[in-house]
């Protein structure tokens, strides 16, 4: 593993420095930072000419910034003569904007995809990406990982008797009935309309039977909160006697503490793909980490072993 480096922003130094742990390598030096005209700078503090590097960076909160720190840090790198250049994002901030729903508007998805590549990535690697189809965005590889089987495991761990699994909205169907099937357990759909471009959703029913059962929703991320409340709430109506939640990305912008310490769920599963601090370090927030399964990734990425493998079980 001497060839590899494993540097990052500041978005997530947390999780970075947990994967470099993972492999028993140092953290590669560098400097990244801002001026005061909030132009950012960054100097690859080490060689890498020749090496396989990679840069975890998750485009969390500060959206923006955390991309163009990614960005200059490829371009660094890619003008450093590294030999190959993994962008390892955890999280892929925009990846909501991923078709023209409306007129005239972007597919952001696709113009940071183009951003990436054109900065210097000659991979991706990201977990749980909103829409499956953005891997196409991409003209590089890109490596899927999954937050499933950390998540599935967890609650195999709690045993929870009769139990339905239920998917927060239709378009994350496919994912939950995945869990479903690993956790032995039935599923259900919540059938929800969201309301123009603000961050609110109508909750309308539940597809499936989720009375006196303990349900489990299941989303890839939980962002203002608003939604996971309603559909709790509805559940909870529907005759739900307990109810859990996951999701792999916990972005809890705006609002989301003070709603999901209201939300009568029992807890609130989650991965660190993006950090979880502050104030939304609430009691019923549990968070697994990603660490080992990024790790993992990048170590087969090096040596030329199957990404895929990792999932067949």
């Amino acid at each position: 593993m001497d060839e590899i480096k494993v540097f990052t922003g500041n978005a997530h130094p947390a999780l970075a420095q947990a994967v470099a742990d993972y492999l028993d390598i140092p953290l590669g030096r560098c400097e990244v930072f801002e001026f005061s005209n909030e132009n950012i700078f960054v100097r690859i503090l080490e060689n890498v000419r020749e090496r396989d590097t990679f840069v975890i960076q998750p485009l969390c909160s500060p959206v923006n910034k955390s991309l163009v720190e990614l960005l200059i840090m490829l371009d660094a790198l890619k003008r450093a003569s590294a030999e190959r250049i993994t962008a390892v994002v955890p999280y892929y901030g925009y990846g909501r904007t991923d078709k023209k729903d409306q007129p005239r508007v972007p597919i952001t998805a696709r113009l940071v995809a183009d951003l990436l590549t054109v900065a210097g990535a000659n991979r991706l690697l990201t977990v749980d990406l909103h829409a499956p189809q953005i891997q196409g965005f991409f003209n590089i590889p890109v490596d899927e990982l999954t937050a499933l089987y950390i998540l599935s495991n967890y609650f195999k761990e709690k045993a929870l008797d009769n139990l339905v699994v239920v998917a927060t909205d239709i378009g994350i169907s496919k994912r939950a009935r995945d869990l479903a099937a690993k956790l032995n357990a039935p599923l259900a759909i919540m059938e929800k309309r969201r309301v123009g471009n603000v961050d609110k959703a109508e909750t309308l029913n539940v597809i499936g039977n989720v009375e006196n059962k303990i349900a489990l929703t299941v989303d890839d991320e939980i962002d203002t909160g608003g939604s996971l409340l309603g559909v709790v709430s509805t559940l909870k109506e529907c005759g739900a006697k307990e109810i859990y939640s996951c999701c792999t990305h916990p972005i809890f912008s705006g609002p989301a503490a003070e709603r999901l310490a209201s939300c009568p769920a029992e807890e609130i599963v989650v991965t660190n793909t993006v950090p979880v601090t502050g104030n939304k370090k609430l009691d019923k927030i549990k968070v697994l980490s990603i660490a080992p399964l990024l790790g993992e990734a990048i170590r087969r990425i090096h040596t030329g072993q199957s990404i895929g493998a990792m999932f067949e079980q």
